[in-house]
């Protein structure tokens, strides 16, 4: 909660204005048991009529102004709880785009949403009520404590003996209940994990026909999620109804023992109905003392997983003396570079030297190493070993945004937001005219499929771009890159959905770039690597086979058997016409 103090802090005017609201509000609250007992005695007892009038009035503007007082302290308190849920919901997303790619290979995006969402308006709730009604009590019970001790202090110890064992009662259900709270908070990452990814993959779960699979997997998931709160329920059935048996025994019994000294004329009706008025202060934040916990509980543990995402270091950042070259032409080598993911490694000893405005081409079985070489240009994942240098320096002494900035990248997975076909496709980049965001797209061979529909570049495109077609999806992507203009560009199996003709000319146009950045190509088919400077071959994390295209095929090796197979039907049929 300390760390939820420096929040608070920053708006010391919404502090300071409730807390004045409350301490006025409860002081007048604290008058009409007083005017009562005046009523009873001195009005009801003695006759003096004229007081009536006056204790009414009195009455009923202590009520006003406590209304009043009530609904601006309410208002600033929600002020309060909006503006800190407000500042922690935004530290948190821009602490979560810090973040490296390995935090989120361990990460899912449910877990990340219930922080961003459920356990920010846990401490809303927490700032704006919780915490308020619990200092509320606090005073209330002081006050009324120290009244009932001056009317009378045998009466008062009745009711005072009894509140140290409500105490107990209420820890013991602070510590119970925070960790049901803990179970059910981590459960319910599951739970909204797997309704993003059924709801995000329900074409999939259709296709297959498993929608009572995944019925069932969430019934099983919410039969979990009912057990906890069950035994949550039996904490409360635990300890709640004790509390208050023990808050109404006081009374009974104040009421009891009141009674008695009343009979014996050692005080009066009077006070005996105030004492009981000033009493209800005392037992009333006994019996929110059970709320209050849960809320604050839910607070706390919310707290703790928020604060503990944001105590996440990156692990990949800019040094503080870093260069900031003006310019990134292209040049790239790397020199002894292996990676390890996991503790095993992915790459082993790599040594290339790629001048600026080359197309290396990168092919290899699944698990190679394919992506990752390419992963740790931009800094996604650091070297294990070796180095990586862009124009001569190492790229972890360059500063990290303008060593991404120089990048454009279209992953394996490609990724649309749901927006338009423009928004798109200009989304590298801060401007973009129309213009430069249709020529993008004719390079990409998109740009007469958008002029074909209704809408054109105004298209709204679905979640994650459904809709369209694998080849469009990819195009789109490709376009996005384009647009950016950058020195180095890495396109990771980006090709793979479209057919040949439109792939050829796709990179043609790639090719005929003026200012062509240094490309990187990870392809399976090699109609796509060919014509590429360089074409390297993977196999278990290490160069297998180095060269052109005309030189691998003379080695006969690797590459060569892809060559093979992928060509074979078409050089049997070149064969079959030779014979006819």
């Amino acid at each position: 909660m300390k760390k939820i103090l420096k929040y608070i802090g920053k708006y010391k005017l919404l502090v300071f204005l409730p807390f004045v609201f409350l301490f006025v509000s409860i002081v007048l609250d604290l008058m009409q048991p007083f005017l009562s007992k005046l009523i009873v005695d001195r009005v009801l007892l003695n006759k003096e009529n004229s007081l009536l009038g006056i204790i009414l009035v009195s009455l009923a503007a202590i009520t006003l102004v406590r209304v009043i007082l009530g609904y601006f302290r309410e208002y600033t308190l929600d002020c309060l709880g909006v503006h800190v849920a407000t500042d922690i919901k935004n530290d948190l997303f821009d602490h979560i785009q810090t973040l490296s790619f390995k935090y989120f290979d361990n990460m899912n995006t449910g877990e990340l949403m219930s922080r961003l969402t459920e356990d920010v308006d846990n401490i809303w709730m927490a700032l704006a009520f919780g915490i308020s009604l619990f200092i509320e009590n606090s005073i209330y019970f002081i006050f009324a404590a120290a009244i009932l001790l001056y009317l009378n202090w045998k009466l008062a110890l009745i009711s005072l003996c009894i509140m140290p064992i409500l105490a107990w009662l209420a820890i013991k259900l602070e510590k119970d209940i925070e960790k049901a709270f803990d179970k059910i908070s981590d459960h319910a990452v599951h739970i909204n994990t797997t309704a993003q990814e059924d709801i995000s993959g329900i074409r999939l779960v259709k296709a297959f026909a498993r929608e009572k699979h995944e019925i069932l997997k969430f019934l099983n998931l919410n039969a979990v999620n009912y057990n906890l709160n069950v035994e949550k329920s039996k904490i409360w059935g635990k300890y709640y109804p004790l509390i208050e048996f023990l808050t109404n025994i006081s009374i009974v019994l104040v009421i009891s023992f009141g009674g008695m000294l009343v009979i014996k004329e050692d005080i009066s009706i009077g006070t005996l109905v105030a004492f009981n008025g000033y009493l209800s202060m005392l037992v009333w934040p006994m019996r929110m003392m059970g709320w209050l916990t849960n809320v604050i509980s839910q607070a706390n543990t919310s707290a703790k997983k928020i604060f503990g995402i944001m105590s996440t270091k990156a692990d990949i950042a800019s040094k503080q003396d870093c260069i900031k070259p003006s310019e990134i032409k292209g040049d790239i080598t790397f020199k002894n570079v292996s990676f390890k993911y996991n503790n095993s490694y992915v790459l082993k000893n790599i040594n290339l030297n790629i001048k600026a405005g080359s197309t290396v081409a990168i092919m290899g079985t699944t698990g190679s190493g394919k992506t990752s070489l390419v992963s740790l240009i931009g800094r996604y994942y650091d070297v294990t070993e070796g180095s990586i240098e862009i124009d001569g320096k190492d790229i972890r002494d360059l500063d990290l945004d303008i060593l991404r900035s120089s990048m454009s990248v279209v992953f394996q997975d490609t990724f649309l937001f749901s927006d338009s076909i423009a928004n798109n496709v200009a989304f590298s980049v801060k401007k973009s005219s129309e213009q430069s965001i249709k020529d993008a797209c004719n390079m990409a061979c998109i740009d007469d499929f958008i002029s074909s529909l209704e809408n054109g570049y105004d298209t709204e495109i679905g979640e994650r771009g459904i809709g369209l077609s694998g080849g469009q999806k990819q195009r789109l992507s490709i376009a996005r890159a384009m647009i950016k203009k950058s020195s180095i560009l890495i396109l990771d199996d980006s090709t793979s959905a479209l057919d040949m003709e439109t792939e050829f000319q796709l990179l043609k146009n790639l090719n005929s770039l003026k200012n062509k950045p240094t490309t990187f190509l990870i392809a399976h088919r090699i109609s796509a690597v060919k014509n590429a400077d360089i074409i390297l071959y993977l196999e278990d994390g290490s160069i297998k086979e180095y060269g052109t295209h005309n030189s691998l095929l003379a080695m006969k090796g690797r590459y060569y058997q892809v060559y093979s197979d992928q060509f074979k039907d078409y050089e049997e049929l070149e064969y079959t016409e030779e014979l006819a």
